[in-house]
């Protein structure tokens, strides 16, 4: 009888922090500069320099302890963890491995069956990024961009206590949600700001042992941390059915081929002769300063969708799509309190932007409009000022250029023609030129109609009212 395995879950998720500075320099953090440009000589290890910490990555790792339920470190420290490595320029990276900042927390996911099962955090700590190495295959040669170097993260660490890929994104998407609601990171996968290292094992079914674990990294997708948990969790048992022992490492991922291979033996702790950073004083975090980082944390997604089906009456689908993105959020509350119409943003934001956003690939958290012009766009559209066909041409160019639409509808003459003269004239002329269809008409063919409104709106350059040449043409052609 074959073997039945389950599958054992742990993650490292490292999040760079949203701060303009770094941990412990005053370069910038901005992502994508020209290589090496963001450095100093602290940050480049420098002999003789010295590290500063920066005040925003406590409160920011602070309030991401305190949103996943965890028990923050009052007095807590950094310490050095030593190891050489060409993009690590002081060959330590200072991390926290004795007093971690935040510990024994939480979050809640959503299971596919409607079920939530808690994932433990074991711990949240404060370090440095190290630079990166490009490499170039066509010289055969790497370089060293020490831009990052210094760029504060934190890293997450849960308790194995996830089974399945599903199960690991559900908590990475919480996860991200959690961190961008407090604006504490962007969380782009795309540019490094969140990445996840899996360590995963199987044992047999049943068994409360744990199995040899690896560590899966390169991963910076959530696509890609799906297909490496799944090839990973084949290649244990197909190792274990084949009668050999799994060897505890740590294995890159290469997303293209779909393939893991081994980088190095796992280390352990103890071989990267941790000992408390002598450069940098111990942190103390005060009862006022953490009730004032309590204090100004936002409403999550779960209080919002509580609030949004009370208060703004719009379906259940609408509300989980909005409240998945703080950014489309703050739209619709914002864009919803001036025109007070919680419905109409609510369309434009389901269908027509997010139609826009996939066609022109662009990130939710990067929607370029302000919610200004689309409550001017819903206000346009609902006083009759255009009509549907018009405002989607002018909600393409606040999406492309975030246009205020007033000045833009007024500038092209786009204002719908409600003038009953003008409309009469131009239906007249239509029924006049298409006997046909008026004849199919009054035979009881109600598609006629819909050939002759074509003719009629095409002839105003789309700008009638759709409503009044309806009923003129049914009034002018009943005669």
């Amino acid at each position: 009888m074959a073997k039945s395995y389950e599958t054992v879950i742990g993650l490292e998720v490292h999040v760079e922090l949203a701060t303009k500075t770094k941990i412990f320099c005053g370069c910038s953090t901005e992502f994508g500069g020209a290589p090496n440009t963001h450095t100093c000589p602290v940050c480049t290890g420098m002999p003789g320099s010295l590290p500063v910490l920066n005040k925003k990555v406590v409160e920011y790792a602070a309030a991401v302890g305190l949103a996943t339920n965890c028990t923050i470190t009052r007095n807590c420290k950094f310490d050095r963890k030593n190891y050489f490595y060409p993009d690590n320029p002081q060959n330590y990276q200072i991390s926290q491995l004795y007093l971690p900042i935040c510990r024994d927390g939480h979050v809640d996911i959503e299971l596919p069956d409607g079920t939530t099962k808690a994932v433990r955090i074991h711990e949240i700590h404060m370090e440095e990024d190290a630079g990166k190495l490009i490499h170039d295959d066509w010289e055969d040669v790497s370089y060293v961009d020490f831009n990052r170097s210094g760029v504060p993260l934190i890293e997450i660490v849960s308790e194995p206590d996830m089974r399945s890929a599903d199960e690991v994104i559900a908590y990475l998407e919480k996860l991200r949600l959690i961190i961008q609601y407090l604006g504490a990171s962007d969380c782009k996968l795309q540019e490094g700001s969140m990445r996840a290292d899996v360590n995963l094992s199987v044992r047999e079914a049943g068994s409360t042992e744990f199995g040899t674990r690896t560590e899966t990294k390169n991963l910076n997708s959530f696509s890609a941390i799906q297909r490496a948990i799944e090839a990973e969790t084949i290649r244990q048992i197909d190792i274990l059915e084949a009668g050999g022992e799994v060897v505890q490492e740590t294995r890159r991922w290469d997303d293209n081929k779909e393939y893991s291979y081994a980088m190095r033996s796992k280390e352990d702790a103890q071989d990267y002769r941790y000992f408390p950073d002598p450069d940098l004083v111990p942190i103390s975090i005060s009862d006022e300063w953490l009730e004032s980082i309590k204090a100004a944390q936002p409403e999550f997604k779960t209080e919002k969708m509580a609030r949004y089906k009370e208060e703004y009456g719009i379906p259940d689908y609408d509300i989980n799509i909005i409240t998945d993105s703080k950014k489309m959020a703050d739209i619709f509350e914002e864009a919803t309190a001036i025109c007070n119409n919680p419905k109409k943003v609510s369309n434009w934001l389901m269908v027509e932007t997010m139609r826009l956003l996939k066609e022109t690939n662009t990130d939710i958290a990067n929607i370029p409009f302000s919610a200004t012009n689309l409550a001017k766009l819903v206000n346009l559209t609902e006083s009759g000022a255009i009509n549907s066909s018009v405002a989607k041409t002018v909600f393409e160019k606040i999406f492309a250029e975030d246009v205020d639409p007033d000045k833009y509808v007024e500038e092209n003459g786009l204002k719908q023609v409600n003038d009953e003269g003008a409309l009469r004239e131009t239906v007249e002329q239509i029924v006049a030129a298409n006997p046909q269809a008026v004849e199919d008409f009054k035979n009881g063919k109600e598609k006629a109609i819909g050939s002759l409104m074509g003719q009629c709106m095409k002839a105003m350059k789309g700008k009638a009212n759709p409503a009044m040449v309806n009923e003129m043409l049914r009034e002018v052609m009943s005669r």
